[in-house]
């Protein structure tokens, strides 16, 4: 796997990865950046939460269940002093579907944590890492 971060000026930076995909990094005003994408910390959440997600969906739906919905809610803390390395993150996802069960929604959860998330397990090294979810009508 590759990628390539770009400077383009102030705090505003352009990534491409290995696939081809670009996206805009940039920081607050008051760090030289003008706002304009996410910062590169949030995106280390923002990848945790797509990978886990995606082993969510993709295991209960390869154990056949009616998934309709899904989706997950990051809070994460960060340490006070250099280097800001996440502390604590937590995931809360929200999970829809005909007939899930919490057995089945617990498990893919903690599937994706303990087995195939690599983000997930990555981050675990420095944060303490915790999940619930929730069932919702859809």
């Amino acid at each position: 796997m590759k990628a390539r971060v770009q400077w383009v000026g102030g705090a505003l930076m352009v990534g491409e990865a290995g696939s081809g995909h670009a996206l805009v990094m940039d920081g607050p005003p008051d760090n030289g950046g003008r706002n304009l994408g996410p910062r590169p910390m949030e995106m280390l959440l923002l990848g945790m939460g797509g990978c886990t997600e995606f082993d969510v969906v993709h295991i209960l739906r390869k154990g056949r269940h009616d998934v309709r919905l899904c989706e997950v809610e990051l809070t994460a803390e960060r340490a006070e002093t250099d280097p800001k390395v996440f502390t604590r993150i937590h995931a809360h996802f929200r999970v829809g579907g005909a007939g899930l069960t919490e057995k089945a929604v617990e498990r893919a959860i903690k599937l994706s944590a303990e087995k195939f998330c690599s983000a997930s397990i990555m981050l675990g090294a420095t944060a303490q890492v915790t999940h619930d979810f929730e069932i919702v009508d859809v």
